[in-house]
């Protein structure tokens, strides 16, 4: 018996990296798993075989988190095909590196449509499934180490994680009454597609210096942290902000 027998799991941006970790992890307690994403294709079904060999099901779901009728259609379709919704998982996100003055108009609406105003509507949009959870549900967010120290070049970035932090905790205060739980993790230098794209070289080396554990953390490390925040051990934890980051910030 896994500790997520029975629960169904949203994670959105679950086609590869730190998304399709939390997937498998997820379904090895024992959940099924609805792998979203905005696009769908062997990656996604990859996730989808990968959830199944660890022990739990899974299916694909077209979603783009940053518009909110397809957000809201999306979670009545996943509610009324499974019975209901216990755990949602806000890991989709994208970088869009860029100093301020070099930031287009562009650039930091779309960085923000995903990364924070993604993350409400999909809140907003499972809560009425969530709030029905007879042993509580779960909200659980992915941040990241940069909206808590900022980071020169990703202004548009840092912003958007900052104020999933705040998101966070405001949702924590609001739904601990009716025993949501709304929590964040907070990953630090991961070894992703995205970060290989974003840290190269020099740079790479200079940060991997700083992390006092001296290694790269991998998508697993912050997977397990996450399920860790979904099971019935985490009952009494709500508005916090995990770091898994290697100590790069205490």
């Amino acid at each position: 018996m896994g500790s997520l027998d029975g629960k169904v799991a949203v994670v959105t941006g679950a086609s590869r990296g730190i998304g399709r970790a939390i997937a498998v992890a997820l379904a090895r307690r024992g959940a099924k798993v609805a792998v979203c994403d905005v696009v769908l294709g062997d990656a996604a079904e990859e996730t989808v075989r990968l959830c199944r060999e660890a022990g739990g099901g899974a299916s694909t779901w077209q979603l783009d988190v940053a518009k909110p009728a397809d957000v809201t259609a999306a979670f009545q379709k996943i509610a009324e095909a499974e019975g209901h919704v216990d755990i949602l998982v806000n890991n989709a996100g994208i970088a869009i590196d860029g100093l301020l003055l070099r930031t287009k108009d562009e650039e930091w609406a779309k960085t923000l449509d995903v990364n924070l105003s993604g993350v409400f509507y999909c809140c907003r949009a499972a809560a009425r499934y969530l709030l029905k959870c007879k042993e509580g549900g779960r909200i659980v967010n992915v941040t990241s180490v940069v909206g808590e120290q900022g980071n020169p070049g990703q202004v548009s970035y840092s912003a958007s994680k900052a104020g999933l932090i705040g998101l966070t905790k405001t949702l924590a205060r609001e739904l601990a009454g009716r025993n949501l739980l709304v929590n964040a993790v907070s990953p630090g230098f991961i070894d992703t597609t995205m970060t290989q794209q974003h840290v190269q070289g020099k740079a790479r080396e200079e940060l991997l210096a700083r992390i006092p554990l001296g290694r790269i953390g991998s998508a697993e490390d912050i997977a397990e942290a996450v399920a860790f925040l979904c099971s019935p051990e985490a009952s009494y934890i709500t508005g916090q902000i995990i770091r898994v980051n290697g100590g790069l910030l205490m």
